[in-house]
């Protein structure tokens, strides 16, 4: 299953049934997991742990120094999930000492290709990032978001659970979870109503949601009085905590509005 023609370190770990082609370099402090294919000219530079079941397509660059001016060869690292399909040219970063050490993908994401992330990004699972989607350092990427095509994400900021991204959104501020955004700055256009469908939420959540969205963009309330009015409203309409909770733990930093 190793290509005679990849190098692989005598210190990195591979499952028996890895998938190694021609022309890959893993560098030492690699493990890979069982079921994980990676395909000609990849390379990975340790440490990074790497789970199950993942494709990793040519020309793809994981595990490298962070590009931080402070980082001074700190051992810090890279960890992957599971069942992840890496394309053509993704590049990610590991971690710096200022972001606890530790680059992190989740499960079942779909990273395009020339996907850039950068030192110290968390990703949930199940995200999708169309091409040449980029994070800075440090942002954090809940469970279900989409990026479409040329989004760039400014570093420290969060993107909520369920937001979907326009192409080419230039993304400064944190994006609360189930928002639609788009533009250069980018600003919210409604709720991700479509994906949400297709996640299962039924048409009294997401009515709860679209009434949540009024409150926070269209009735002209400071973020502390519309955070109020939907803590009284999630008493009796879950389909909102999610969003109050995101929003009460970001209360100290800058959302879209």
């Amino acid at each position: 299953m190793i290509h005679p023609q990849a190098i692989i370190d005598s210190s990195a770990e591979l499952a028996g049934d890895v998938t190694v082609g021609p022309f890959s370099v893993i560098g030492p402090n690699v493990t890979v997991d069982a079921g994980t294919y990676i395909g000609p000219h990849v390379v990975i530079e340790g440490p990074t742990r790497i789970g199950r079941d993942n494709r990793i397509l040519q020309f793809a660059s994981l595990g490298s120094d962070p590009q931080d001016k402070k980082y001074r060869g700190e051992p810090t690292e890279l960890v992957i999930g599971d069942r992840n399909l890496i394309r053509e040219s993704v590049t990610i970063n590991r971690g710096t000492l200022n972001g606890n050490g530790r680059t992190l993908i989740g499960d079942d994401n779909l990273l395009m290709a020339y996907i850039h992330i950068a030192h110290d990004c968390r990703i949930g699972n199940n995200t999708i990032f169309s091409n040449n989607a980029s994070l800075a350092g440090h942002v954090h990427i809940d469970d279900w978001v989409i990026l479409s095509g040329f989004t760039l994400v400014h570093q420290f900021c969060s993107i909520g659970a369920h937001a979907f991204t326009g192409m080419g959104s230039a993304i400064a501020k944190d994006v609360p979870p189930y928002m639609i955004v788009s533009g250069n700055p980018a600003h919210p256009h409604g709720i991700n109503k479509e994906g949400l469908k297709r996640r299962g939420f039924s048409p009294e959540q997401i009515s709860q949601l679209r009434r949540a969205y009024k409150l926070l963009y269209r009735q002209g309330l400071t973020l502390d009085d519309a955070l109020a009015e939907l803590t009284v409203l999630a008493t009796t309409e879950p389909a909102i905590r999610p969003l109050l909770d995101f929003l009460q733990k970001d209360v100290r930093r800058s959302i879209i509005r």
